[in-house]
């Protein structure tokens, strides 16, 4: 099986500030997943000329869509999507705006895989330790992600961890093992240079990844800001 997430900026390319959805899809094509957690997808705002781009993408991959509009833009918003090749059992979304901070939020889906029950959850964390920290916190702690403890969990998106300072506390703590790592080899901020490995993912509970990497090719580099990262995996 394959996710892949990525924070697509909006569709606007990270150098050149042009907005085109259809990079993002010969991306996201070019990979094949199974799963796609994207970050920072806009629903009818005027940057990028008024698409829906959850419903866009859903068709044209057929896969199912599941959207959370987190930051309101106008008549539109931007926020989380994740699309699924397979069926979504149950899906809810939790709120992770601190006081005066930008809206943040994630979403916990259970998927039935081939290979089982999945529990994803996908998040895009401020930019403030602090708050990264107090996120943390709250989503494991939340009644809604402890009701799926039982069953095999991904932990992905956008960290905003520039010093890799959540993996060995809360997450290591409640048994998470850090799939990107050495950050050395996930760097995926900026895209043309990038220096930061922001993008993160963690597993729990019978998740075997086979290999993660991040996506390099030149169409990836101007599409975003962020590079993609492609995680193969099975459930133990």
């Amino acid at each position: 099986m394959r996710l892949l997430s990525w924070n697509i900026h909006k569709g606007i390319g990270g150098r050149d500030r042009r907005y085109s959805l259809a990079r993002i899809i010969d991306c996201i094509e070019a990979e094949n997943p199974d799963l796609v957690c994207l970050q920072e997808v806009d629903r009818l705002v005027r940057r990028s000329g008024f698409d829906d781009q959850p419903r866009l993408l859903a068709r044209y991959f057929r896969c199912q869509g599941v959207f959370q509009a987190n930051v309101h833009v106008g008549r539109g918003a931007y926020g989380n999507l994740v699309l699924s090749r397979w069926p979504v059992a149950s899906r809810h979304r939790i709120t992770l705006r601190l006081a005066n901070r930008k809206p943040r939020g994630a979403q916990l889906l259970l998927v039935d895989s081939p290979e089982g029950p999945l529990h994803l959850v996908h998040t895009h964390l401020g930019l403030a330790e602090r708050e990264r920290r107090w996120q943390v916190d709250r989503l494991l702690d939340h009644a809604l992600f402890r009701g799926a403890d039982r069953h095999p969990t991904v932990i992905v998106g956008d960290f905003n961890d520039w010093r890799d300072a959540l993996a060995p506390g809360t997450l290591a703590d409640r048994g998470f093992a850090q799939v990107t790592s050495p950050v050395s080899r996930f760097r995926t901020f900026p895209a043309w240079l990038a220096l930061g490995a922001l993008d993160k993912a963690f597993v729990r509970g019978g998740v075997e990844v086979r290999h993660a990497r991040v996506v390099r090719t030149s169409l990836a580099k101007a599409a975003s800001d962020h590079l993609p990262l492609v995680i193969d995996f099975h459930l133990g």
